[in-house]
């Protein structure tokens, strides 16, 4: 079993996309959910679908990663916060990735949002990584 699910969902996801595959499959959880979620909304990712299977309480996304003429869609993720080291931001601090070219996905208590939705709600929270 895995330890971190966010540093796993990282790992998993800069392999395949280094490899050019058209998919991958992580272990699902609540963040990593959300974290797919805002991906997906800011068109880094194709789609993800969770499948749940009856027979065994561990549920498992399918991430279909998306790509232009060979190219993905994500050409850099990092992982800011991680379990030895949180780092959390106040919505002032919050940095913009590559000049506002790249994304901040930040875990606010609405959620997990972009660093752009946050600044402009005024929310703090755990920098979780840069997408770019």
């Amino acid at each position: 079993m895995y330890i971190d699910p966010i540093a796993d969902l990282i790992v998993r996801m800069k392999n395949a996309t280094k490899a050019r595959h058209p998919s991958c499959t992580i272990y699902t959880s609540k963040i990593t959910t959300a974290i797919l979620n805002v991906l997906k909304d800011e068109g880094y990712i194709a789609n993800f679908e969770v499948k749940k299977n009856h027979k065994s309480p561990i549920s498992k996304s399918v991430i279909t990663l998306k790509y232009k003429d060979q190219i993905p869609a994500i050409s850099g993720i990092k992982q800011i916060s991680k379990l030895g080291l949180r780092v959390y931001q106040e919505s002032k601090k919050i940095p913009r990735v590559l000049s506002g070219l790249g994304i901040a996905i930040v875990s606010t208590n609405q959620g997990v949002v972009t660093d752009k939705f946050a600044r402009t709600n005024n929310l703090g929270g755990e920098v979780i990584a840069y997408v770019w």
